[in-house]
């Protein structure tokens, strides 16, 4: 990355203007309104409903909490109240890793995975509502790479402040 101490910033152009903020209205409804249709049909936030997902998607079920809070992009405290609060619900349930010990791993269960097949219609239904039946002529490979590549960007360290 350029040293941005010795370089001016270059302005956005009008239309990468309206991307931005178009981009950035989606970004901050289309979550908080698919959370909500969640919400309403199933009782799970979506942070919920992803780590069920990425649970149901392990041939064991279970996943060290580690590696469910990299997937998710939620902190490991985070994580760790999220799983606390589904094993309550016993949708969960949290145990030692066997391979060292120390690690937590979280392991769906079958109640768990109950509760996510009985999401997963009217979370799907309401995801194509709000957003896939809104891209109209695009194309989708290109899209995920260049949403894959802004998360990407998004990982690596902030830009040096002057």
């Amino acid at each position: 990355m350029a040293d941005r101490r010795s370089t001016k910033p270059r302005p956005l152009t009008a239309r990468e203007e309206a991307a931005w903020r178009a981009f950035v209205q989606a970004m901050l409804l289309a979550p908080r309104v698919v959370e909500a249709d969640l919400l309403e049909s199933s009782r799970l936030n979506l942070i919920e409903y992803h780590v069920l997902a990425y649970l149901s998607e392990q041939p064991s079920h279970a996943l060290r909490m580690s590696e469910l809070s990299t997937l998710s992009k939620f902190s490991q405290s985070g994580m760790t109240r999220v799983v606390e609060r589904l094993s309550r619900d016993g949708l969960i349930e949290k145990i030692r890793s066997e391979t060292d010990g120390r690690g937590q791993v979280a392991v769906l269960t079958e109640a768990g995975l109950q509760r996510l097949k009985d999401a997963w219609p009217d979370h799907v239904t309401s995801v194509r509502a709000r957003v896939m039946d809104h891209l109209r002529g695009v194309d989708l490979a290109a899209l995920t790479r260049d949403l894959e590549a802004i998360a990407a960007a998004c990982e690596s360290p902030a830009p040096r402040r002057r």
